[in-house]
């Protein structure tokens, strides 16, 4: 399946199918993440249940800390 992830098109496999299995496709293990699906910020209780279609855009965002 092809998404738009952080502007760029990217293949996942078809057993991805939703936001969280995205956030674990990209092995991404931060706890501050925001995730905007179609334009629309997900509060952090729907990445499991928000299901993704070919052509979705989706943003991710981390935070990191730094001094």
């Amino acid at each position: 399946m092809n998404l738009r992830v952080n502007g760029e098109v990217v293949t996942v496999p078809d057993s991805v199918r939703t936001i969280k299995g995205v956030i674990d496709h990209f092995n991404i293990n931060n706890p501050v993440i925001i995730v905007e699906h179609n334009d629309t910020i997900l509060d952090k209780n729907a990445h499991e249940k928000t299901q993704i279609f070919e052509g979705d855009k989706i943003e991710l965002v981390q935070f990191v800390g730094g001094g």
